[in-house]
């Protein structure tokens, strides 16, 4: 199992467009075949900075993923709803493999 962490650079004038392509994405997501963990907004501190966290299977899942996102009505749309609006400054993705036990179990 991967998890993909997207950090993203927004306009901090432009958060409520972002909140608005993370609830998009909210649906869409799981709907393509990731689990989504969720997209994490500025609240206090940095006003650029948002992420989008997910967990997928492998690599090769995350290639299909991404093609039945491409193609689906709604992901199709955020795409453009972003470029439209460009609210979003910069996207990284990053792949972490979980290598310690989830926190409150024991191996």
């Amino acid at each position: 199992m991967l998890t993909c962490i997207i950090r993203y650079q927004i306009d901090p004038t432009k958060k409520e467009q972002f909140a608005q392509y993370a609830r998009n994405w909210g649906q869409a997501i799981p709907r393509c075949g990731a689990d989504l963990i969720g997209y994490f907004a500025p609240h206090e501190g940095s006003t650029t900075l948002a992420y989008g966290i997910y967990n997928i299977a492998s690599l090769a899942d995350y290639e299909a993923y991404r093609a039945r996102l491409a193609a689906d009505p709604l992901g199709r749309e955020n795409y453009e709803f972003a470029n439209r609006e460009r609210f979003l400054l910069r996207e990284d993705r990053t792949f972490l493999k979980l290598v310690s036990a989830p926190h409150g179990i024991r191996s």
